[in-house]
């Protein structure tokens, strides 16, 4: 049986909401919204987010560019050399390979 979303009522949503619709983390939403990634606005110490401005969002973003900017966010992570390494392995062939 598939899982039910609840789709939210109202057209502005909280940080919760938005976490909830996009099924991220609630830290990933509010790091993407201070960055200007997400479309939101601060008022005081909360979030707002327009439901029709994440819709648009997710419609207009080129997987690639999500992509692009995950990877860069994982830049200092010290296990990353060590997680590519075992990806090329496991495609039998070497990260040169695919830049020739």
């Amino acid at each position: 049986m598939p899982v039910q979303f609840e789709q939210p009522t109202h057209e502005v949503l909280t940080l919760d909401e938005v976490a909830e619709y996009l099924r991220l983390p609630k830290e990933t939403v509010e790091r993407q919204a201070m960055r200007g990634q997400l479309p939101a606005r601060r008022i005081e110490d909360t979030w707002r987010f327009l439901k029709i401005a994440i819709d648009d969002w997710l419609r207009s973003q080129d997987n690639r560019l999500i992509l692009l900017q995950q990877a860069g966010a994982l830049r200092d992570d010290d296990s990353l050399r060590e997680l590519r390494a075992n990806i090329y392995a496991q495609r039998n062939r070497t990260e040169a390979d695919s830049q020739a």
